[in-house]
C-alpha cells in the first residue's frame, strides 16, 4: 500500500496533479478527507473511475454518492493497483 499526503497548502489544481500522478483509472484506494471548516476526518474506499474536474470520481459515483472533492482530501493509499 502506498501513501499520499497532500500538502496543506495545496490548491484544487495541485491536489488533482498529485493524485493522478499517485493513482491510476482502476486502483482501489481509500481517501481520507477532511473538510477544512469542520477538522472531521472521513475515508471512503473505492475504485478510481475518473479524474474529474473539482472531484476524484470512485466507483462511478457523482460526488454526493461517495467521490471526493480535490479540495477535502488529505490522504490516498492506493489498496490494490490496477
Amino acid at each position: 500500500m502506498t501513501n499520499l499526503t497532500v500538502p496543506p497548502d495545496a490548491d484544487t489544481k495541485r491536489t488533482k496533479s498529485l493524485v493522478q500522478e499517485h493513482v491510476d483509472i482502476g486502483d482501489t484506494v481509500e481517501v481520507r478527507s477532511e473538510e477544512r471548516t469542520a477538522g472531521q476526518m472521513t475515508a471512503v474506499t473505492g475504485d478510481v473511475t475518473g479524474f474529474e474536474p473539482g472531484y476524484l470520481e470512485l466507483d462511478g459515483q457523482p460526488l454526493d454518492d461517495g467521490s471526493v472533492r480535490y479540495d477535502e482530501i488529505h490522504t490516498v493509499s492506493t489498496i490494490e493497483s490496477s
